[in-house]
């Protein structure tokens, strides 16, 4: 039998923030099971989840709807006081049904959290009729400003209340919600809603007001209300929803509970219909700042260009290979219409510099490129070290790269407020960034919320591995054995497995700016924070997915720490060139082997300490070696004692196949660098770089299907260049 004709447009997502509990996955899953053709996400407040949510429902063939629950000013939201409700605000529920809706969503969505945040981010009416173009309303929860008009039986009140929305949206762009959720005044509140729709020619759609996916989730969504209000589950008097029935019914579950009224539910697919044509959420292209170039150059790319030459020949770089290696990268750059970015990086770098601000020498995959060294951005010849371009720059993968930068801590703030000068107030921004349960976090929470001693909820939660979840760690017999024995602990699991990975609370990321071409509220919506600091209310993933521009201004102490100690060093009459200091020097060396490193960035843990002595380190390379080690990847994996014992030629260095040699001959034939998988992945089954950075990329994120297509274009690669299947499978 067919599920009945129905769609939930009034939904709430994990990113109601310790209001809503349901995952997006989960959510696209429990959409497809029903059969239902859309969705709509209406978070309170924000858009934060929209482009995870628009992704997940796409993944499982299923319409986004994108909506909001906004919270609504009784007046203007210059005005402070509490009239006549309880929270300073009505809820009120807007879907986009157009490109043009989203962007007002956007608006509307900034507005509240940067002019009318009280309590709650709040819009007012007059702001919702500037901004309600391809917006369809519905009149919103029993806390709406109708229902709450209905409640007490006021209908002249509910109708003149009506009557504002209409003059806004107009008959066809507004629906009353009607919710069944099996309260005492549920009843009334039908007949009243019925009888004023009649009356006023307004349609009427039903919603379930979800904020958790199953009816059984309800006890966890109940802990998780006590969390947000650090509140015991117990007490009389903490917020609680009177229903539990708010959670992701079926269209048949739907039906029976509005079964006298069919066009309650027939009216959600004419809406779902009206916001599934017209509105497609840009994910693809880029949307680059430009920059200003000088007047003889035609194209941002031409200037990069002359700029990048000019920097190698500055360097007295004279050599073929560099000449080839800078126009494949240019090429490649040009290609991806990349050159305004590296253009503004190397404005910010060249800032910094310019007004005695230390900078970094550069990190991760963009050491590889030799545009950036020539540029004066980064500090290493990655031809010196062996360092690949198509790691950081990959053709075949469509997504502007990472150029993290570090400028000294003390200074960081003046590089953060010329980039807003420079690029615009209104262009530039930092980044949200959520915190999740992670287990042992969900276990303390939700032991806390049940009232359950700290001394027993601490023994649970400190005998869960630090990187597994709740379902993985209830293997383990110790813990496995508390949890069955006590039906109090069991209760505790049960939830925490249930909220584990929810969205807790944003902060602002410490060192994400995302600059845009155009005032930032053309692609994304702004949140305030507490203090009153500005982000997106997209997190970094987000505004990488969707083209933008964003960068990690990174402040290190180190840096500081250098910068005072050459005025130390010159109040003395004495000084040091920094960015030239010798890689020979046997004293450094002799330091290093002591491990007499306190203080020394990367160097100074006990750990690290441990392999110093034991590495016996005599060249720069064995410092980079080193720092590669000491991370949980290659600590797992890596027979560390077979790395000393060859380096201090007390063992044999022996390779599976004499072509590795070259490769591996820099860490005395064992792997520790992804450039090293690459290089493997060329030598051995002559893979291009871009199919390279395609098998690093897999195994470095653990992404399991990638990882079997590769394996498998890897053998037969191996076996076109003659190698042996049992080589290249130990390989």
């Amino acid at each position: 039998m067919p599920e009945p004709r129905f769609i939930h447009l009034h939904v709430h997502t994990q990113y109601s923030l310790l209001d809503g509990s349901i995952r997006l996955e989960e959510l696209a899953e429990q959409a497809h099971r029903f059969k239902m053709p859309a969705v709509a996400m209406t978070d309170h407040g924000n858009l934060f989840g929209v482009v995870p949510f628009y992704k997940a429902m796409q993944k499982r063939g299923i319409k986004p709807i994108i909506g909001i629950e906004a919270y609504l000013a009784p007046g203007k939201i210059s005005n402070k006081e509490v009239s006549g409700i309880t929270e300073s605000n009505y809820h009120l529920t807007l879907l986009a049904c157009s490109n043009t809706g989203y962007k007002n969503l956007i608006k509307l969505s900034s507005k509240a959290y940067l002019d009318g945040f009280y309590y709650k981010p709040r819009i007012d009416k007059d702001i919702l009729a500037g901004y309600a173009e391809g917006i369809i309303c519905l009149s919103g929860c029993w806390k709406g400003e109708i229902s709450q008009a209905l409640l007490k039986g006021d209908m002249e009140e509910a109708g003149k209340a009506l009557h504002s929305y209409l003059d806004i949206f107009g008959t066809e762009n507004f629906y009353m919600e009607v919710q069944n959720l099996g309260m005492p005044e549920t009843e009334d509140m039908i007949k009243r809603s019925i009888e004023l729709s009649s009356k006023e020619g307004v349609g009427l759609v039903a919603t379930n007001d979800c904020h958790f996916l199953n009816r059984d989730d309800a006890e966890a969504h109940d802990v998780l209300l006590a969390i947000q209000t650090g509140k015991k589950v117990d007490e009389a008097d903490r917020m609680r929803f009177d229903s539990a029935e708010m959670y992701f019914k079926s269209g048949a579950e739907m039906a029976e509970a509005f079964k006298e009224l069919p066009e309650a539910l027939e009216n959600t697919v004419r809406i779902a219909e009206r916001c599934m044509v017209g509105l497609e959420l840009d994910t693809r292209d880029f949307k680059l700042p430009r920059y200003p170039i000088p007047e003889k150059f035609d194209s941002s790319m031409a200037y990069l260009r002359e700029l990048a030459q000019q920097g190698c020949r500055e360097k007295h770089i004279d050599d073929e290979r560099y000449a080839r290696r800078l126009d494949h990268e240019l090429s490649i750059i040009e290609k991806m219409g990349f050159a305004g970015y590296f253009l503004i990086v190397k404005d910010i770098v060249d800032y910094a510099r310019g007004h005695d601000v230390p900078v970094g020498p550069g990190r991760g995959s963009a050491v590889g490129s030799l545009v950036l060294y020539s540029l004066d951005i980064t500090s290493l010849d990655p031809l010196r070290y062996g360092l690949i371009f198509e790691r950081f720059l990959n053709p075949d993968r469509i997504n502007l790269p990472d150029i993290d930068i570090d400028f000294a801590d003390e200074d960081r703030d003046k590089v953060i407020r010329y980039i807003h000068e420079r690029y615009g107030e209104e262009n530039v921004s930092r980044i949200i960034t959520f915190d999740t349960m992670k287990a042992k976090a969900a276990v303390r929470d939700v032991g806390r919320a049940l009232d359950i001693p700290y001394g027993e909820v601490d023994r649970l939660a400190k005998l869960i591995p630090f990187n597994q979840n709740l379902h993985e760690a209830r293997k383990i017999p110790e813990l496995a054995n508390m949890v069955e024995s006590n039906p109090e602990y069991t209760r505790l699991f049960n939830i925490a497995q249930k909220l584990e990975g929810v969205a807790r609370h944003a902060s602002i990321h410490a060192s994400g700016v995302v600059i845009t071409p155009e005032p930032l509220t053309e692609f994304v919506p702004l949140y305030k924070a507490a203090d009153g600091g500005i982000s997106t209310q997209f997190d970094m993933k987000v505004i990488d997915s969707i083209g933008l521009l964003k960068m990690d201004i990174l402040g290190l102490r180190t840096l500081s720490v250098i910068k005072m100690s050459e005025e130390l060093i010159s109040r003395r009459g004495l000084s040091i060139d920094t960015d030239n200091i010798p890689l020979d020097d046997a004293k450094t060396y002799d330091l290093l082997q002591r491990a007499d490193t306190a203080g020394v960035f990367q160097l100074e843990s006990r750990g690290m300490r441990e392999i110093l002595k034991k590495l016996k380190p005599t060249e720069i390379e064995d410092i980079v070696a080193v720092i590669a080690i000491y991370r949980p990847g290659p600590l797992a994996n890596l027979d560390l004692e077979e790395f000393f014992r060859r380096k201090n030629k007390e063992a044999e260095i022996t390779y599976l196949h004499p072509k590795l040699e070259k490769v591996l001959s820099p860490t005395h034939g064992m792997f520790i660098y992804q450039e090293q998988v690459m290089q493997t992945a060329r030598a051995i089954a002559g893979f291009s770089y871009a199919q390279a950075d395609h098998l690093r990329r897999a195994m470095g994120k653990k992404i399991p299907e990638l990882m079997d297509k590769m394996k498998e274009e890897f053998f037969e690669g191996a076996d076109k260049q003659g190698v042996k299947a049992k080589t290249a499978q130990a390989i």
